[in-house]
């Protein structure tokens, strides 16, 4: 693969999914396993579209199913450190597309080229790139599928392990099929990741999943829905209704009867503008005031009461140990819905270890927690116990170990922006995290570190 640091150009933009032969559904899939790779290419990753890195990557189309297990197809993008061969643990990384419009599907804005304002993916890239420098694989599936199908329930879980199936039977990447697989998103990334949990056991059971890490995992996305419609963050439960009524067909008819024509048009600006692009443009849009009955009637009807129970996630024990980080102060998720989330998977036997975090607005925390993720996922890879219990700590920052990793962190960024091999040349583990390593225990990360805990 050829690689620079030069800027790309518009002739050197992908064209959108939607418009891309790469995505076409072939005939014949129902005849195909779940997770068997329909056709792949290799790709090259930019960040913002625009520096290029050097990382080994390929886009896979695969098989995989909706919510109600019908045949469909998505893409998963497979990055490699630069230079590697033979075989590491993966990580399947679910971004936080949180919006419907295929500019902010991964296989799309993580691609040199791409124009990427206003979506989340080439935010998270370094966060990625983090992953790779510990000498892991990494799969990045467009969970939310082609119809960009927003807050669905179970299929973001289908598409992630469908994802690492075929992330495992694609040759180049040099995976066994008893690849140790983790899981790790933030917000509608989180969810995405519950979802994955939840479903592997029975859905996947070959696959040897030893972890699942989810920050702000939504929790409750019907409570999420009315708490942040009217405020700043209104653009997201608009997202969420625009992709909503892409995966469920009945919801169309209950909207067109239940909202004026002005918001329905809103609804359709929503599935195509970014997620940024959402937030200014539905900012303190109150959906109440668009109803035809108010807020209290259309939450009243079976059909939208019978969809918002499908899509909470919790009602299943997953199998992995699971590590859940929330901010206390969240603006965006609120602490008492992922509390309730918790005390489900608890209840029902699952393994939970639970951050919860005094300090950090919602997006600034899915970067400080990468320390503490990043060591716990190291612990799962080396088959050490998993921690269990809540804790809530003022910072997942302050720690000396959690400082000089946002330092490996930042130098990452740096060399990004320059274009350097990321991961090494197959040495496992990148040269400034080994010597973090040498410096300091894998097991004194924040997780479990007295030091910051405020109680525990």
């Amino acid at each position: 693969m050829t690689v620079d640091t030069s800027a790309a150009t518009w002739h050197d933009a992908p064209v959108l999914p939607p418009d891309d032969p790469f995505y076409a559904t072939p005939p014949g899939i129902e005849a195909l396993a779940p997770g068997t790779v329909v056709r792949s290419r290799p790709v090259e990753v930019a960040l913002f579209g625009v520096f290029r890195q050097r990382i080994t990557a390929w886009q896979l189309l695969y098989r995989t199913c909706d919510l109600d297990g019908a045949p469909e197809v998505s893409v998963t993008t497979v990055l490699l450190p630069w230079g590697a061969s033979g075989p590491r643990p993966l990580v399947s990384f679910q971004c936080a597309i949180d919006a419907v419009a295929p500019q902010c599907f991964p296989s799309y804005a993580l691609r040199r080229g791409a124009w990427t304002l206003g979506s989340i993916a080439p935010l998270e890239l370094p966060i990625i790139a983090m992953a790779l420098e510990q000498g892991w694989a990494v799969s990045v599936p467009d969970h939310e599928g082609l119809g960009g199908r927003f807050g669905a329930a179970r299929e973001p879980g289908y598409r992630a392990l469908d994802g690492i199936r075929a992330t495992l039977a694609f040759a180049p990447a040099a995976l066994a099929p008893t690849t140790s697989v983790a899981l790790w998103g933030y917000s509608g990334g989180g969810l995405a990741t519950a979802w994955a949990a939840e479903l592997a056991a029975e859905y996947a059971p070959e696959l040897n999943i030893v972890g699942a890490a989810a920050g702000s995992p939504v929790g409750d996305p019907a409570a999420a829905f009315e708490r942040l419609n009217g405020g700043w963050f209104a653009g997201f439960p608009a997202a969420f209704v625009a992709g909503l009524r892409q995966a469920y067909p009945e919801l169309g008819p209950l909207l067109h009867d239940h909202l004026d024509a002005r918001y329905r048009g809103l609804l359709g600006e929503a599935e195509e503008r970014s997620t940024f692009a959402l937030l200014l443009r539905f900012a303190r849009r109150d959906v109440a005031r668009h109803l035809r009955g108010g807020m209290g009637e259309l939450l009243a009807e079976p059909v939208l009461r019978r969809i918002l129970a499908d899509i909470e996630p919790g009602t299943r024990a997953p199998a992995a140990p699971l590590l859940i980080v929330q901010g206390v102060n969240d603006e965006v998720i609120a602490v008492a819905d992922i509390d309730a989330h918790v005390r489900r998977y608890q209840q029902a036997g699952a393994t939970v270890r639970y951050l919860r975090v005094r300090r950090g607005s919602h997006l600034p925390l899915e970067f400080l927690i990468v320390p503490a993720v990043l060591d716990w996922l190291t612990d799962r890879f080396a088959g050490r116990p998993a921690p269990t219990g809540t804790c809530t700590v003022a910072s997942v920052a302050r720690s000396p170990r959690a400082i000089r990793t946002h330092l490996v962190f930042v130098r990452l960024v740096l060399r990004m922006l320059g274009g350097m091999p990321i991961g090494g040349m197959d040495t496992g583990v990148s040269p400034e995290r080994a010597g973090l390593c040498r410096g300091d225990s894998e097991h004194a990360h924040v997780v479990a570190d007295a030091a910051v805990a405020v109680e525990c």
